[in-house]
């Protein structure tokens, strides 16, 4: 029996031939078996390759990388274990073991691979770079959690975890969104390191820096409404009552400097700081009802845990009197 026998390997792909061959028998030649295809709609023969390589291929009913994922995992995958990588040949079969260490111990639930603590030379270029640390910085500042690679690819976890996670990305964001719902329910995370290639040649990427990169700080941004109320109201607050103090410096300005008297921008102005303060205000409150919300769910999880124990007391003592009476 395998090491590896609960464990189910996840590739979306989209257009993969000249790689998902190689990859699939890469990780069924450290002894993962069980190896899901999830295709797009490939066009290329993906799908055939894969098959032939010993993969279990099937084709999503939607598009995009996020919807694969979800429907893989909810429709596709029994298995408590799972680990999901891309198909293009960039990360290495050999790190599954650091991977899945920390789920088979229990020290966690779900596992990033950081891909900059072994990243190979050309593998990234040097926008993407910049930009992985920026939303990886961002994400820290939001979120207050340091994954150090939030849009790896490279993750394993328990399904039963995965289940939990509130998500609804459809393409690259899923990663990040992943991260951002593993915060919000507290879903023990490592990150262990992982070696990162560069992608073989003749294989063409389906990641569009910008457009995506836009995609990512949205997803983040927009998931700080229910996990930093105070950050995201905040910001919002502080940038309408910066708008308003500068408006109310021209109107002053103009009307002691020139004497003219700006009676539009004038109220705009006041309407920008009052807004922004009703913002910022409403950002105190919303963290203050995460907070007791947060609060809340800890007793009730804390009390679960109890009630076994309470249980377990509970049968030993009529067990206990059963015996005394008999006796």
């Amino acid at each position: 029996m395998s090491d590896f026998d609960d464990v189910c390997v996840l590739l979306p792909t989209m257009d993969e031939v000249e790689t998902v061959a190689r990859v699939v028998e890469e990780f069924r030649a450290v002894g993962l078996d069980e190896v899901l295809v999830i295709d797009g709609g490939s066009t290329d023969g993906t799908r055939s390759a894969a098959s032939e390589a010993g993969a279990r291929v099937v084709e999503q009913s939607g598009r995009g990388k996020g919807q694969a994922v979800r429907e893989a995992v909810r429709d596709h995958i029994d298995a408590p274990y799972v680990v999901m990588a891309d198909a293009d040949a960039t990360y290495d079969a050999d790190d599954v073991e650091a991977m899945l260490d920390p789920l088979f111990t229990g020290d966690a639930d779900h596992v990033i691979g950081n891909r900059f603590a072994d990243m190979r030379p050309g593998a990234m270029t040097r926008l993407n770079r910049i930009g992985n640390r920026l939303i990886n910085a961002a994400f820290r500042a939001i979120h207050g959690e340091r994954y150090r690679d939030i849009l790896s690819g490279y993750r394993a976890f328990t399904r039963e975890s995965f289940l939990r996670l509130h998500l609804t990305a459809d393409g690259f964001g899923i990663e990040t969104e992943m991260a951002v719902e593993c915060v919000k329910n507290r879903v023990r995370v490592t990150v262990v390191p992982i070696t990162y290639r560069e992608r073989p040649g003749g294989s063409a990427t389906n990641l569009h820096p910008i457009r995506d990169g836009g995609v990512i700080i949205i997803e983040l941004y927009r998931k700080a409404k229910t996990n930093n109320p105070l950050f995201y109201f905040g910001s919002l607050g502080a940038v309408s009552t910066g708008t308003g103090g500068v408006l109310t410096a021209y109107v002053l300005y103009r009307w002691f400097v020139h004497g003219e008297a700006h009676q539009i921008v004038a109220i705009g102005a006041v309407g920008a700081a009052i807004l922004g303060i009703q913002l910022l205000v409403f950002g105190v409150l919303a963290d203050m009802i995460l907070s007791l919300h947060r609060e809340q769910v800890t007793r009730y999880e804390r009390a679960l845990a109890d009630r076994p124990a309470a249980q377990s007391s509970t049968a030993q003592s009529s067990t206990a009197a059963t015996t005394a009476d008999g006796a």
